[in-house]
Order: structure tokens, then sequence, then C-alpha cells
């Protein structure tokens, strides 16, 4: 018997309805939405026993964002300790439903919105992860990247995504250097679509100040290969614990993320190399094996300079919005209709 499905998301918004489009063309049911308006203000949510219910993304809607952070304008950056609990509880009171069954279990969410939790987690299980620190205001940072020698750092606010308060920083010789997509608006520090540097200590103080009381998560620099005159890295999609997509991501800055400029590069660049694409593979499904109870992860991995070095960046309960991006075994699936094809074989237990 074909299974009820629901998903946990944004009415209206393009991860909902591609996902949608994918069920229904494999022959599954219609999905339910099940709005996060309605989780996060403990509206009655009846399932049918035994529903598979998909969590996705409560991103790209203001309201559903003022639930989580609190009022104010939705491209700030801040709030994240807040958003984190407010979105942990929903994820709670989503596996609480009586008789669902969940493609994503929420602690394993819980944990990729966690940077450090889930660098813990990936390092405990020998996935090769860049040396990090946590660290609560500028000088602590610069004084424990003073004591490790180390002179370039990338440092991300605990619960942020889609480099969402990311900065890429750097201190040498008496000089500082922050390069973010974060930006002061009328005093307020907000996401920006453009990628900017900040070379006035006064400056990058003030900018990780203000990212610092909702925790940061600080990563040794990995120097990354480079192609197509930048610099790049791939983000690879799991499904059922097994890497299905990859897409290769370039920049001229060093935050590679598609909606802040980056630019989708010659995949082949890294499948030719020999012994690179099966590091690539091995290490994006031994990510996955660490949340064995999640049909999906998005995994960003990075490329050595060497050309042979791995290194896990983040792990994307999420990333799987990849439009018109075709599969490694070259059947045509999108990221969505492979989670149709998995969910329809029963692959997801």
């Amino acid at each position: 018997m074909t299974p009820h499905l629901a998903v946990v998301g944004v009415p209206g918004d393009r991860r909902v309805t591609m996902f949608r489009d994918a069920a229904v063309a494999r022959g599954l049911p219609e999905p339910r939405v099940v709005p996060w308006r309605d989780v996060l203000t403990g509206r009655e949510i009846g399932l049918p026993p035994g529903t598979l219910v998909r969590i996705d993304s409560p991103g790209e809607d203001a309201e559903t964002d003022a639930l989580l952070r609190g009022p104010g304008d939705p491209t700030r950056v801040g709030g994240g300790a807040a958003w984190y609990a407010a979105f942990t509880a929903g994820l709670r009171r989503i596996a609480a439903l009586p008789g669902v069954r969940l493609l994503g279990d929420v602690e394993e969410i819980a944990v990729m919105f966690d940077k450090r939790r889930c660098h813990t987690r990936l390092s405990a299980a020998g996935v090769p992860v860049p040396p990090a620190f946590e660290t609560g205001s500028y000088g602590e940072l610069r004084e424990r990247m003073a004591e490790r020698g180390w002179a370039r750092v990338f440092v991300k606010p605990a619960h942020g995504s889609s480099a969402s308060g990311v900065v890429a920083f750097q201190a040498h010789a008496g000089r500082v250097k922050a390069v973010t997509s974060a930006a002061w608006i009328d005093g307020t520090l907000c996401n920006s679509l453009r990628v900017r540097s900040y070379e006035d200590e006064t400056d990058v103080k003030a900018l990780v100040e203000a990212l610092a009381p909702d925790g940061l998560h600080v990563e040794r620099w990995f120097p990354k290969a480079s192609a197509g005159g930048g610099t790049f890295d791939l983000r690879v999609v799991t499904v059922a614990g097994s890497p299905t997509h990859a897409v290769m991501r370039t920049s001229r800055t060093p935050i590679t993320n598609l909606h802040l400029g980056g630019l989708r590069g010659d995949l082949g660049v890294v499948r030719a190399r020999p012994g690179l694409w099966e590091r690539v593979l091995d290490v994006a499904a031994r990510t996955a094996a660490c949340f064995p109870r999640s049909l999906t992860a998005g995994v960003d991995l990075m490329v050595g300079a060497d050309r042979r070095s791995v290194a896990v960046a983040e792990v994307n309960a999420f990333g799987d919005l990849l439009p018109g991006l075709g599969d490694l075994a070259g059947t045509g699936r999108d990221t969505y209709a492979e989670q149709a094809e998995a969910i329809s074989g029963r692959r997801w237990t």
C-alpha cells in the first residue's frame, strides 16, 4: 500500500513544489503541505497514521522567520540562537505527531544545524574536517588564532545557513581582512547578495562582535584547489546514504555559494583526477553514514590545493535545492526525483 506523504515547509516555496512534482511523477500520492507557521504556532496538525513526513526548509518566508527569530528585518544577520531554539522545538513537535514516519530524523537535523555539534560528530567518525575551536569574542578569536599559529580562518555562526554571517578572516603582519556577504544597513548587520571585504580592524571587530553572542565556530583555513580562474568546492547530495548528485561551485572569493555569485564549474576536473573522485565519493558516503536516519543530506566538500586531500566544510539538512542538476548515474533524475525513487523503492529505512 502506498503511504500518505506530507511535507513540512512553506506553501508555494519551490522546494515544496519541486518535491511534490517529483513525487506525483513517480506515482506517489500528492504530499499534503504542513506549513511551518502551523508547527511554530501550535496549530493542530492531523496526519493519518503511517504518513511519511518530509521536513523541509523554513526559509524564504518573512512570517516564519519572525516566528523563529522574533520580529525584525528578515535579511538581518544574527538571532541564530533564538532561531535554533524555536526550530528544534518545532522539530520535536513534528516528531511527536502520532504514527508518523519521518524522512529526516529530527535529532540529526538538529545536529546538522549546529556547526559545533556537526563538526564533533564528523571528527569522531574519522571524517576529514578542518581543525576548529569555538569563540565568543573578537579578542578571544585573535588569541586562539595566535596560540595555534593560524593566520587564516573561517568564522561561522554556530546556527547559520546559506553563508549568513560567515567571515573568511585573515590576520598577518599587523593587517587584517574579513571577507563576507554581511553589510551594515542603517545600523543593522544584514545579508546581502554581494561579497565584500573589510580591512579596518575597527570594522572587523564590530563585525565579529555583532555575530559572537549566538556562538561562533572557527575553522582553520583549508587551501582549496583552483579551476576556471577561481577556487572551488563541491556540494555532494546523498540520498539513502549514497552520493547521487554533485556540483562544482567556483568563485574568485573565498565564499562559493551559488546565490552569492558562485558559478557551477566543470565537475569533470575532479572526476578525471585519478583517485580523487573515489575519495570524494567515499568521504561523502562516510558523512552520510553519520546521519543514517536522514533520507538526504547536502555535503559541502573541499578539495585541497594538492588535488588529493579533501575535507568536509558543512553538512546541510536542506542541501538538495539544485534545479536542473542531473544525477551522477546518468538517469536524468534531479535531487527530488531521486528521493521520490528512494521512497517508492523503500530505500530510506
